[in-house]
Order: C-alpha cells, then structure tokens, then sequence
C-alpha cells in the first residue's frame, strides 16, 4: 500500500473497476478530513472567503447528509430524515453547541453506513431518483457506478473548497 507523505492510501494505478472507484472516493474522504485536522472548533467555523459563508465545519456536515441522501435514500431506498434537524433547508447552518469532533463522527458514521450498503452490491445495481433529483439527470434510475462517480466529484470539488478555506485560515497548503 503507498501512501501520501500525509498518510492518505494512494489509488492503484492499476486495478478492477470497482476497487479504483472505491479507492478514489476514500482518497477524497479522507482528503475532507485532512482539511479539518489539527484545527478547533473556533477555526472550523470560520468563513474566511468572502462574500461566502461557507465553512469547514459546514463542509463536512453537508458531505455526511451527502452520504445519506446517495446511499441511504437513493441507493438502498431508505425513508431517512435529515442527518442535522435543523439543516432540513441548508445542511452549511451552524450550530453552536455541536463541534468539530461530533460533526466528524456523524460523518464517518455515514460514511461506513454507505460502505455496509454497497459491499455486496453490483456495480449495475441502481437506485432511484425523486422527481426533483430526476429533472437533472434525465432518468429515475442510476447506477450504483454513477453513483460512486457522482460522489468523487462531489467530494474532489468541496475539497477545492476545503483547499481555500483551510489557506485562509492558517496558510496550510497541499493535497
């Protein structure tokens, strides 16, 4: 196994389909935490890219209510409620008696939730869409392979993000 100087598994470069998408997703999950270690609960609520409210905090609680709608309520077909109650319209919002080592937990408890759903699944098998999420992809049904695309983009773009913010806040750069 080669690791990054950080410690993140790198991805095979050569391996089955399966194992390379699963390994890319877990690459940036791992990327997301990253971005969070070694700060505290003041620094991960910090918006320091203005005019944006965005926050490190806010990125992760919305990646595990990303996790549970993909998995959870698309893939297994699961009647889930909303990972934070009071997220219900924006999972970003803040609240101040949850911190940093919480809203990771909630996040990694997601994350092996959905990888308990996937482990004996198809590549082929498909979950379905609601109405509003199949307006944007133009059907009810994707695949568990769109599915695992779909979630590294989600995560390699809100880690661009991550990127910004965690500079911002204290000059950290890199992977």
């Amino acid at each position: 196994m080669v690791t990054t100087p950080d410690g993140r598994r790198v991805p095979p470069p050569q391996a089955d389909e399966r194992t390379m998408l699963e390994a890319w997703l877990d690459f940036h999950r791992a990327t997301l935490a990253l971005k969070c270690a070694g700060l505290d609960d003041r620094q991960v609520r910090l918006s320091p890219v203005a005019p944006s409210s965005m926050t490190l905090l806010g990125l992760v609680q919305h990646m595990a209510e990303v996790e549970r709608n993909w998995f959870q309520r698309v893939f297994a077909g699961q009647d889930v409620p909303v990972v934070f109650e009071e997220g219900k319209e924006d999972d970003f919002a803040l609240v101040p008696d949850r911190g940093l080592d919480e809203v990771l937990a909630t996040w990694q408890e997601e994350v092996a939730h959905s990888r308990r759903l996937t482990a004996d699944s198809s590549l082929d098998d498909s979950g379905r869409l609601s109405e509003f999420e199949a307006g944007h992809v133009g059907s009810h049904e994707v695949s568990l392979r769109w599915i695992l695309v779909h979630m590294i983009e989600e995560y390699a773009r809100h880690n661009g993000h991550a990127d910004l913010l965690r500079e911002s806040i204290d000059g950290v750069t890199g992977a």
